[in-house]
């Protein structure tokens, strides 16, 4: 898998649900896309081969409080193990991962909740940073 990925980048997921007040079964899951809103990735990509992904340390800070941390071995034991996977069930499904598809390894740290008005920054070592502000829609 690590031969195979080009570059890596600084994301933050922004989970959202349509469910009301997160009651939410694996049924409402599927049915919601697995909560998935958007994501926001930085601009800087840095080969994947100076990057350890296992090590990497993630800070995120919302309105500059650090309200989340982790490390790569987080993600399923190490981000690798999550998109091993994903390539698996999407290439038995018929729909292999593609050169050039950006893919998200899955969370460092615990997810936060935002509102309006709010900052969130993530910083990665090896990776860098990404900025998120959170605005009402009108």
């Amino acid at each position: 898998v690590a031969a195979a990925i080009g570059s890596a980048v600084a994301a933050i997921e922004i989970v959202d649900s349509r469910i009301a007040g997160w009651d939410i079964s694996i049924v409402d899951t599927v049915a919601d896309n697995a909560s998935s809103g958007m994501f926001a990735v930085s601009g800087q990509r840095v080969p994947f081969e100076d990057v350890d992904v296992l090590a990497a340390r993630m800070s995120m800070t919302r309105n500059g409080e650090v309200v989340s941390t982790g490390t790569g071995a987080a993600c399923l034991g190490h981000p690798l193990n999550a998109v091993l996977w994903l390539a698996r069930a999407a290439a038995g499904l018929g729909e292999p991962l593609l050169a050039g598809e950006l893919v998200l390894s899955g969370a460092l740290g615990p997810l936060v909740p935002v509102e309006p008005g709010d900052h969130v920054r993530a910083e990665i070592t090896g990776l860098g940073s990404v900025d998120v502000q959170f605005s009402r829609e009108e």
